[in-house]
């Protein structure tokens, strides 16, 4: 919209800096084939208009200027730019000045005799009846444009070559005055090489007796010696950047506080953000960071910081970072990188909006070295138990089998490592008893794994088909778990009869 804006502007401007002149023009001609076939003629004494040929006032523009003499200025100085200031008129006693408008054959002859200064304006050519149409057709087409113009939304104004203000639309005025500037002095405080042609500038308007301010977008584009301002209200826009400026600074006051490191890219593949996590984690130097580098230079500085694992071929090296930008990219990109200094980093790779892509790298040395120690520990508390002649079993509080050490396995033929489902109290009692004699303890040490709250230790004796009779002990340990062990009850040696002497 705000482009359409601008186009419309331009083209309605630009055309009626062209056309007003014709239109003026017509104006003078009618009043003279009228009045006086040979053109316009104006006496002034000092700068007073004393006489004027009929129609000829019609060009002197009387609606902010001094004297007469500023008035005609103000009407011809587009059409004879010479015509000279009304300090300086004492100082020219003939001057002719033909128009700038290469279709305009008017001539513009100046004299002065004492005090009086008379002006005449020959414009015979324009008595061509089809000059005259072309002439008047242009004239509609000039009011339509300049009622497009003056009713236009945002502030639009012209400048002569001094700088002054010649024309200004409804809305110009309207914020000339809510801002209590007065509409003949610039509303923007733009300077002469501030703007050049086609070039916007942002500028500011303070709002009288409030402390609001309002910004522009202001474009000037040149018609002949006239320049044509347009300003586009952006507080829209200026809001949108102060919220977003505001997100992205809460956003890195929060990524500061993460210990993992976080690279956001944008969608041009240069780093757009970090956090100081990242510095600690990667040695990557801040300057490097800031001057935002792309991604491959990332990783490969990476490489050279022997952050990531060192690749067996070099040459295929860049071809690897393409794939793990790609699978970033798709959001299925998460390694654990191994270092050659003791560290274990995890790295994902994120899609983010817009075709960016963040990459997450968190130090899980740590847990790695704990779950290290616990998985050592469970291994040698695993050898430890298989040392054992008694069978082992341990159940949790919901009655699944968590451990059992080698004599366990051999003694009941189970293997519930192996096993694809858990193994219950329940699986393991059918066992037992499939290879036991029958015995109604089964079911009071089913009952006891399963029993919640306090339990004393008990203990029952079964008979083993293979193993012969054992001694069962069920103990209560943490978190309602049991161990239930199983030793082998060894035979009473036979005393042999007393023999008499």
């Amino acid at each position: 919209m705000i482009e359409m804006f601008f186009v419309g502007g331009c083209a309605i401007v630009s055309v009626m800096a062209g056309l007003i002149f014709l239109s003026r023009a017509t104006t003078q001609h009618q009043t003279a084939t009228d009045g006086d076939a040979q053109g316009l003629h104006f006496l002034f004494s000092d700068f007073h208009l004393e006489h004027a040929s009929p129609g000829a006032k019609s060009v002197m523009k009387t609606d902010a200027s001094e004297t007469d003499w500023h008035a005609l200025r103000a009407g011809l100085s587009s059409r004879f730019p010479g015509l000279p200031q009304a300090e300086g008129l004492q100082d020219v006693n003939r001057l002719t000045l033909s128009a700038t408008a290469h279709d305009d054959p008017g001539v513009l002859h100046l004299s002065r005799e004492n005090d009086m200064t008379r002006i005449v304006i020959e414009q015979d050519a324009l008595t061509d009846p089809g000059i005259l149409h072309h002439l008047k057709s242009m004239e509609a087409e000039l009011d339509t444009l300049r009622l497009a113009a003056f009713d236009a939304p945002y502030p639009i104004w012209l400048t002569d070559a001094q700088g002054k203000i010649v024309w200004r639309n409804t809305a110009h005025a309207a914020l000339c005055s809510i801002a209590q500037i007065d509409a003949d002095k610039q509303l923007f405080d733009i300077a002469p090489h501030d703007l050049q042609n086609k070039e916007t500038l942002r500028v500011p308007v303070k709002i009288a007796n409030t402390d609001a301010t309002q910004w522009y977008n202001v474009t000037t584009t040149r018609a002949d010696s006239a320049i044509v301002f347009h300003a586009v209200d952006i507080d829209a826009v200026i809001q949108a950047e102060v919220a977003q400026r505001n997100f992205v600074q809460t956003l890195a006051k929060t990524f500061a506080q993460l210990s993992i490191g976080l690279a956001i890219f944008d969608r041009n593949g240069q780093l757009a953000l970090f956090n100081p996590a990242l510095v600690d984690l990667t040695s990557l130097p801040a300057d490097f960071l800031s001057a935002r580098p792309d991604l491959l230079s990332f990783f490969d500085r990476l490489r050279d910081n022997r952050v990531m694992p060192e690749p067996k071929n070099y040459k295929s090296w860049r071809h690897e970072i393409s794939q793990v930008i790609a699978a970033a990219t798709h959001g299925s990109y998460q390694e654990t990188w191994t270092l050659d200094t003791g560290h274990t980093f995890r790295v994902s790779g994120r899609p983010h909006p817009d075709g960016a892509v963040a990459f997450l790298i968190e130090d899980i040395t740590a847990e790695i070295s704990l779950t290290r120690n616990f998985r050592a520990e469970l291994e040698m508390g695993q050898s430890l138990m298989d040392t054992f002649d008694d069978a082992l079993v341990a159940f949790s509080s919901a009655g699944v089998l968590t451990f059992c050490n080698a004599a366990y396995r051999d003694m009941w033929k189970m293997d519930p490592d192996n096993s694809f489902a858990d193994v219950t109290i329940v699986d393991a009692m059918k066992q037992w008893q499939s290879v036991s004699d029958p015995d109604p303890a089964w079911g009071d040490m089913r009952d006891y794994v399963m029993k919640l709250g306090e339990r004393a230790a008990w203990d029952a004796q079964i008979t083993h088909q293979t193993k012969g009779p054992l001694q069962v002990y069920l103990h209560p340990i943490a978190s309602g778990a049991t161990v239930i062990r199983f030793a082998v009850i060894a035979p009473q040696p036979v005393n042999p009869p007393l023999v008499s002497a």
